[in-house]
């Protein structure tokens, strides 16, 4: 799978900003193909998830009310220069995706 996923962080003292940029559909299963006035299954991200060297610094159970490719940004306390942030979501239909970068 092509990563779908882009990641910033920052670091200004103690704390990291990190950004994350998704690419997905997120699709409610609400709206019509406008071709076939069938309705679009739903495909949305239900879960996001971020870990700085293994520790869960951060978690969201989503639905069907975020945009198509969200943006996600937050900010972690404690977190330095070098170490290992991983994001990873999950979907509703069970696809996933991980992104593993040290911190900068």
């Amino acid at each position: 799978m092509e990563k779908s996923m882009k990641m910033r962080t920052k670091v200004e003292g103690d704390v990291t900003t990190v950004k994350v940029l998704v690419s997905h559909p997120m699709e409610t299963g609400t709206r019509k193909d406008e071709k076939t006035n069938e309705l679009v299954p739903a495909h949305f991200i239900k879960e996001f998830k971020a870990e700085v060297e293994g520790k869960m610094v951060f978690k969201g159970n989503l639905g069907t009310g975020v945009s198509k490719n969200p943006y996600f940004a937050f900010k972690v306390n404690g977190a330095t220069s070098g170490q290992m942030l991983k994001i990873t979501w999950i979907d509703n239909l069970e696809n996933s995706d991980t992104l593993e970068k040290a911190i900068k």
